[in-house]
């Protein structure tokens, strides 16, 4: 399995923390071996849990123009028509998905273009699935423009237990489809919020996956 770069900070201070709890155990205890037999079994799944969080599975993408591609593993939650107000300022299709704490936390760029704004927003931390969650929640956003000069919004929320968004993206430079746009930590969601002319191939409920679902198109 292979760990996210995010990741090794975070598991580097995990593994040495239950490391020196079985240690104490040990050196403290009296009678050590029965309890430590159960410590280091807990310790060990903890471990592996907080691993595959961050594990960044290989997946190959076939570029296609006009696609817009799932920017997350999850579960759709709001397909619906809206208002995006801080960039696009306009009416649009929102397509948001969910992602619990079993899925890869990896977010994508969900079509090729030019980043055209990227702003960090400190927010609350509700749980992710609902509504609200979108404009009160911490959370970044970032305008991507396409080609035929279409304009995409792509939020990243956080959670109840999401503290820590991690984007990747820059004003002014290029990106690729399924090129990696950041990671978030801990349970939590991306919206996506295209023209209202796009045509939408998923369901609410439906599973997706980043950077294989092809959530819809546009023109």
């Amino acid at each position: 399995m292979t760990i996210h770069k995010e990741g090794f900070v975070i598991l580097t201070v995990i593994f040495l923390i239950l490391i020196g709890s079985n240690a104490a155990i040990y050196f403290f205890m009296d009678s050590p071996v029965s309890v430590l037999k159960w410590t280091i079994l807990l310790s060990s799944l903890l471990f592996v849990f907080f691993a595959a969080f961050f594990r960044s599975p290989k997946r190959s993408i076939y570029l296609q123009d006009k696609a817009i591609i799932s920017p997350a593993d999850g579960k759709i939650v709001v397909i619906e028509e809206t208002e995006e107000n801080e960039f696009l300022k306009d009416k649009c299709i929102q397509v948001s998905v969910f992602m619990s704490v079993f899925n890869v936390h990896i977010n994508w760029f969900p079509i090729s273009g030019i980043i055209r704004y990227v702003k960090h927003h400190s927010g609350r931390f509700k749980a992710a699935y609902l509504p609200k969650a979108s404009f009160e929640n911490e959370r970044t956003t970032i305008a991507i423009e396409t080609k035929e000069q279409k304009n995409i919004v792509v939020r990243q929320v956080a959670g109840a237990l999401a503290r820590r968004i991690v984007c990747y993206a820059k004003e002014g430079e290029s990106v690729t489809q399924g090129q990696q746009l950041g990671f978030i930590k801990f349970g939590s969601r991306v919206d996506i919020f295209l023209p209202l002319d796009s045509r939408i191939d998923v369901k609410p409920g439906q599973k997706v996956k980043g950077k294989q679902t092809i959530i819809g198109w546009i023109d």
